[in-house]
């Protein structure tokens, strides 16, 4: 099922996680083992989250790395749709 204009996996962190457990930026990062800088550019969609961060985030909060992924690649799908139209590319077939 497609989202119109899904947030950015960064939005649901700060909002979801971090919010709720009154937790830093810095002292989310420590606990993930990364610096503050990586996580600040994610919270503030600056970056995406890659497998590795999934798996960081799934640790960390319980949840899924599949959760974190499917958010990022909704978001990345979103984005690169709206696009479709200035593409341009051919269509292939075998015929």
């Amino acid at each position: 099922m497609k989202m119109h204009n899904p947030p950015h996996p960064g939005e649901i962190l700060k909002e979801l996680c971090l919010g709720p457990l009154g937790l830093t930026v810095t002292d989310a990062a420590k606990a993930l083992g990364i610096s503050r800088k990586t996580l600040s550019s994610i919270v503030n969609g600056r970056a995406g989250i890659s497998p590795e961060m999934a798996v960081r985030l799934s640790l960390a909060f319980d949840t899924t790395a599949e959760s974190w992924l499917n958010q990022q690649v909704q978001y990345d799908l979103w984005h690169a749709e709206r696009k479709r139209t200035t593409l341009r590319v051919q269509k292939l077939s075998a015929a």
